[in-house]
């Protein structure tokens, strides 16, 4: 397989270094049973993320706690093996990455927020979690990423049942409790009296996330032209979605359905055949929604999304305050903005998180930034902070551009995840445990599927 691009910002990391022909590689030295353990260690790692929610809500209520960070320990033996094995080459963004988070321990303990475990909890997100990226990109390939989409797909009718349930029922209800058994409710504010639901996950973000992925394998595998999937559970999995849609309450996932349909069309600008047959999904799926519209399970949700879409946007500006605040996250306002004077060191690394709010005030909060970039700044300081961003500004930019090139190869799997992935790898919220292994475990995938040029149109 040759490079996808000869040269990066970093003259270090090449995408061409993780492709399956590495592994290959250190397989001279390595035994098969170490990729094996690894590959399963990553899935166990994937089905934790989808069910960590479910588990502190529903199954092991007094083990909600623990819970929380049960993927912590798997992450760290899935790098520490792939480091003894040495089939994970380290690149500079993993190496910018450990500086920054082992500089910003003794720095938040002696010139933060003081609290050891506070610092060590947020430490551990570019410690152990962010290098998975490439171990996953390293370990798994095309195939690997067709599987997870699969079985992605394959939770979306349960899932969609359970969100109709959480929808239509009281906060009290079983199938709506919290995180420890709250019977409070794990429901967040909606419109008309009706509250986002969780799925099975511990808050609404979780949720809204795995339907945002769920769009973009549904583009990928209505615009294939290979049969990777049965067409008529690709059917149901869309109807599935469409239904999900408007229970979720979330302009997030609307801006992100639009966002991953442009992708889409700029992916098969140049294929007239694949671009007639988008245009009658297209129709198909309008058709559908003026169908359901006359359906009294979808008015409600959908009128209470309308609600909700319409009274956010008054309330931010507008559509182009919606998307210059929440698309942009309050990125340049990090950067030039911040009317709050900020201490040179930062607050502390790990303040920002949930959990370092809990530990160090008694109550869950943004303390430092709601935005990611506010985080980083807030939390470490300028300088490091700053590290942290460009760290995953260029690592999403060569990835993006790398995506886009695999177009040309008729490989449409790599651009139809970056368009949930590039934004989340320059903005997303990772001090939340959810949407930091969603983004880890989608940078990862879009690599692997660099890995090998599988033609997906014909």
């Amino acid at each position: 397989m040759g490079e996808v691009h000869r040269n990066n910002c970093f003259g270090y990391f090449k995408l061409k270094e993780i492709t399956l022909q590495f592994v290959k590689e250190g397989l001279k030295n390595k035994t098969q049973k170490d990729v094996i353990l690894i590959k399963n260690c990553i899935w166990l790692y994937f089905w934790l993320l989808l069910f960590e929610g479910a588990l502190r809500k529903w199954v092991f209520p007094f083990l909600a706690t623990p819970l929380l960070v049960i993927r912590d320990p798997i992450a760290i033996f899935i790098l520490f093996k792939s480091l003894s094995t040495k089939l994970l080459r380290v690149n500079m963004y993993i190496v910018i990455s450990w500086l920054v988070s082992i500089i910003g321990i003794p720095i938040a303990v002696f010139f933060g927020h003081g609290n050891v475990f506070v610092a060590i909890y947020g430490a551990r997100i570019f410690l152990f979690h962010f290098p998975l990226i490439f171990i996953i990109g390293t370990f798994f390939n095309f195939e690997d990423v067709i599987k997870v989409g699969k079985r992605l797909l394959a939770l979306v009718i349960p899932t969609t049942i359970i969100i109709s349930l959480q929808f239509y029922s009281p906060q009290s209800a079983f199938v709506n409790r919290g995180v420890g058994g709250d019977e409070n409710g794990a429901g967040f504010g909606g419109a008309l009296g009706y509250s986002r639901p969780p799925g099975l996950f511990s808050f609404t973000s979780g949720n809204v996330t795995y339907y945002c992925i769920v769009i973009c394998f549904l583009f990928f595998f209505w615009l294939s032209e290979q049969k990777i999937i049965n067409k008529t559970l690709l059917i149901c999995y869309t109807i599935a979605y469409i239904l999900a849609f408007p229970m979720c309450i979330s302009r997030s996932l609307y801006f992100q359905s639009a966002l991953t349909a442009l992708f889409s069309l700029i992916a098969i600008s140049n294929n007239g055949k694949i671009f007639y047959k988008l245009v009658i999904a297209f129709f198909s799926i309008a058709v559908l929604f003026a169908l359901l519209q006359n359906t009294s399970f979808f008015q409600t949700a959908f009128e209470a999304f309308s609600s909700r879409f319409e009274t956010g946007n008054k309330s931010e500006g507008g559509v182009k305050g919606v998307l210059i605040d929440r698309a942009l996250g309050g990125m340049l306002t990090a950067l030039f903005f911040n009317e709050n004077p900020i201490p040179y060191f930062g607050y502390g690394i790990g303040l920002g998180t949930n959990v370092g709010a809990m530990l160090t005030t008694g109550k869950v909060g943004f303390i430092v930034a709601e935005a990611e970039w506010g985080r980083l700044i807030g939390e470490m300081g300028f300088v490091l902070g700053i590290m942290i961003i460009i760290v995953r500004t260029f690592f999403g930019i060569e990835i993006l551009s790398s995506s886009y090139k695999a177009i040309a190869q008729k490989n449409l799997l790599p651009w139809m995840l970056m368009s949930w992935t590039f934004i989340a790898i320059l903005q997303n919220q990772l001090g939340q445990p959810s949407s930091l292994g969603f983004t880890v475990v989608l940078g990862g995938l879009v690599m692997a599927s660099l890995q090998e040029k599988k033609s997906t149109l014909s």
